[in-house]
């Protein structure tokens, strides 16, 4: 470092007939330069000596690019500052803006060391399985608790290298110590960012959603695809996305159909015969094509007769499948498949009106109805 800042110095002295500020202005200028060219060079040069043997090192190199970058223009500042001939006041404030990029520098570092550690943690769990209950939990308690502390880290890095201006540290402190209406401000403004922190933590605990949940929300079914710091998405069946504020989910109720670890469903079938319909050879005929389909689970199927009106029967089928997209293209297959049966072998099963047409009779003088001469009244279908 000192050999360095006398190199400075013999070129400070071979400016010397320039004015101090442009002189300054260029010390600053160059080391800047020379910090993110040196940075360059020592990442290609590793990407050279490393890449193919320790692909993983360069990959995680690559993500903390702009942390070593700031890192390195911090230090080329730290070294050229106390020997460019630079005033006392821009002097200080540069201290002050260096002080103030260490700062942030720490926490961007302790943000950066916590995901490392939540990815490597992860990896154990995979969530392109088909029970893959476990690692839903965990990514998800992992994911929501890491950027509860990603707000935490980043609020108490603003503060500390706020703290460091004079003026800002004496109005946090009369603020603090203040009981008025600035306070209770604060606290107001406050509130929003502390509400959906406090119910991130409180879902990543008791986990009344998980990543990758079938849910249903405002009446849409979706899957929850995103849990944020303040909000969820959900990816609706039609690829919108609803974003839903975290508090939402602990506030209100909602359907969870994958709460458990079986995400078995039970899905319903409605029909509506004709009451000639056989109803034995329908439920034969349902449980044919039920042991026929993949997506059965084999735990339920069922029909029953759930309803009697005017001219239909309404018949109920039960099925199950293991998860709600199967469920859904289940119901799909049995509605077609029995309508297609009743179709082919039963069509008399198909729902029909009635009707009954009478000839108009003839009538005495005396406005006695006579007997009509047509043929008798017929029921018609």
């Amino acid at each position: 470092m000192d050999s360095i800042r006398s190199v400075v110095t013999i070129f400070k002295d071979w400016l010397d007939w320039l004015p101090n500020p442009v002189v300054a202005t260029l010390i600053l200028a160059l080391a800047a330069f020379a910090a993110i060219a040196v940075h360059n060079w020592l990442y290609h040069l590793l990407c050279r000596l490393l890449g193919s043997r320790y692909p993983n090192f360069i990959a995680v190199f690559s993500r903390i690019l702009g942390l070593t970058r700031l890192a390195l223009l911090t230090l080329a500042m730290i070294i050229v500052i106390p020997v460019a001939p630079l005033q006392g006041e821009t002097a200080g404030v540069l201290a002050r803006l260096l002080g103030m990029a260490v700062i942030g520098m720490i926490g961007w570092a302790t943000v950066v060391v916590m995901h490392f550690a939540a990815e490597l943690y992860l990896r154990r769990y995979r969530l392109d399985v088909d029970d893959n209950f476990l690692a839903r939990k965990h990514n998800t308690q992992v994911r929501v608790l890491l950027r509860s502390v990603d707000v935490i880290v980043i609020l108490v890095t603003i503060g500390a290298a706020l703290m460091t201006v004079q003026s800002v540290r004496q109005y946090g402190i009369s603020l603090f110590a203040s009981d008025g209406v600035a306070g209770i401000v604060a606290g107001l403004a406050a509130r929003p960012v502390l509400g959906n922190l406090m119910a991130g933590v409180q879902i990543a605990m008791t986990q009344p959603i998980r990543l990758y949940d079938s849910v249903i929300v405002e009446g849409e079914y979706g899957t929850i695809e995103e849990i944020g710091s303040t909000f969820v998405t959900v990816k609706l069946w039609d690829l919108r996305r609803m974003v839903v504020p975290l508090t939402y989910f602990i506030e209100r109720p909602f359907q969870n159909w994958t709460r458990e670890r079986s995400s078995s469903l039970i899905g319903s079938v409605i029909i509506y015969v004709d009451y000639v319909a056989p109803v034995a050879l329908i439920r034969e005929k349902l449980t044919e094509i039920l042991k026929k389909s993949s997506t059965w689970d084999g735990a339920t199927a069922s029909l029953q007769v759930t309803d009697l009106k005017e001219g239909t029967m309404e018949l109920r089928c039960l099925l199950s499948a293991r998860s709600p997209g199967q469920t859904f293209d289940l119901r799909c297959e049995v509605r077609e498949k029995l309508i297609d049966f009743l179709q082919r072998e039963h069509p008399e099963a198909l729902p029909r009106s009635r009707q009954l047409s009478f000839r108009e009779g003839d009538h005495s003088e005396g406005g006695s109805q006579q007997p009509s001469t047509g043929p008798r009244p017929a029921a018609r279908r």
